[in-house]
């Protein structure tokens, strides 16, 4: 790595560890692109056209506005116009570094954390993306719960850890990012779990249904339907944790609209997913809820105690569910609900076996995350 270039993955690990001393993050990309998705806690400068231009005037009339004793990464789409704002920052005596391939390559970036309390759980988060995936692991043996299609990262995982993947398996079909389950499954020739709700065309998946039992060594990984989100979401115990897939997040939940965004629709989904949540919430308080995405916590790992969750008002939805107000739930639903994930329908064909991905796969997913109901 060259000593003018800073990774995304290293930005990453800066601003999230309290004993790492994090870096400014200078996002030079246009404002509307800035404003749809970005790094947390960066800045913009959207200067992104005149550096194609290799015009500098933008960049030098807010020198001013920059640190001079702080380390600058530099962060545009692609690595491009960041490395040439970067330089020309270096010559002016400012201790700045470009994140090669910018935006993209944070979208790309995934990070381990083992979740302390709770055994046989290594959860691994997509910053950029908001996703979270896991490995549940017990005796050497591991199944892998939500991938993203960059199978490698689990491959590694379980590598580091001497664990021997058996099983792979999807909450839900997910909207927002490609699976790499049915990529990782055929692979390592092993099980590819997900409820028949959401098999859409695929043939070589093991259906599973509530009350079912997926072997993890001498421990299990147990199936509860929990649909609303999807008319086939299901969540996973393991043990005093909650793998919750799409249906609980910490602060919200997931949207019932991405089926079918009628409004009769989204009510009556809304109500299913009322369902699932009033049966997860008679778990016991001391479950930890493992959530599939994360919109802005800082809290790493992703992990909090069902109980605790319920005595929040961060989750104003799961509120309505502890009251038991199912129409309170359903309204607030259906007023609140933001732009869908970008390319949601495309997305979904591949998850569903009905298109192949193509040379584009990647950029599909790139931009926010908008999984949660509100």
């Amino acid at each position: 790595m060259s000593n003018t270039d800073i990774e995304a993955a290293e930005v990453a690990r800066r601003l999230v560890e309290e004993d790492a001393e994090a870096p400014f993050v200078l996002d030079v990309r246009n404002e509307d692109d800035y404003e749809e998705w970005q790094i947390p806690e960066s800045t913009n400068l959207p200067v992104y056209d005149q550096l194609l231009e290799y015009d500098y005037s933008g960049l030098e009339d807010h020198l001013d506005e920059l640190p001079e004793d702080e380390e600058i990464a530099v962060v545009c789409v692609a690595g491009v116009t960041s490395a040439r704002a970067a330089d020309f920052l270096r010559n002016h005596g400012y201790d700045a570094k470009s994140v090669p391939d910018g935006m993209n390559d944070w979208g790309r970036l995934h990070r381990e954390y083992d979740v302390e309390g709770v055994d046989g759980v290594r959860q691994v988060v997509r910053p950029g993306t908001g996703c979270v995936s896991y490995l549940v692991h017990d005796d050497e043996e591991a199944v892998v719960v939500d991938p993203s299609q960059y199978v490698d990262r689990y491959l590694s995982v379980a590598d580091d850890h001497d664990l021997d993947i058996v099983g792979v398996a999807d909450t839900h079909a997910h909207a927002d990012h490609v699976s790499g389950a049915r990529r990782l499954a055929g692979e390592l020739d092993v099980p590819y779990y997900l409820h028949g709700e959401d098999g859409g065309e695929l043939d070589e998946i093991t259906e599973v249904e509530d009350g079912d039992s997926i072997s993890v060594g001498d421990r299990s990984l147990d199936v509860r339907f929990t649909p609303g989100h999807t008319p086939g979401s299901v969540s996973f115990r393991f043990g005093d944790a909650l793998l919750s897939g799409d249906t609980l997040f910490l602060r919200s939940v997931g949207r019932p609209d991405l089926e079918d965004g009628s409004e009769d629709a989204v009510r009556e989904a809304a109500g299913r997913l009322f369902d699932s949540l009033d049966e997860l919430t008679d778990l016991p308080d001391g479950t930890v809820v493992l959530p599939g995405h994360f919109s802005d916590e800082e809290l790493r790992p992703l992990a909090t105690e069902l109980g605790e969750l319920e005595a929040e008002t961060t989750n104003e939805l799961l509120s309505d569910v502890e009251d038991d107000d199912e129409q309170a739930f359903v309204e607030t639903i259906v007023e609140s609900l933001s732009d869908e994930p970008a390319n949601y329908n495309e997305i979904k064909q591949i998850n569903w076996g009905k298109e192949q991905p193509g040379g584009d796969v990647e950029r599909l997913e790139l931009g926010p995350n908008n999984c949660a109901a509100n």
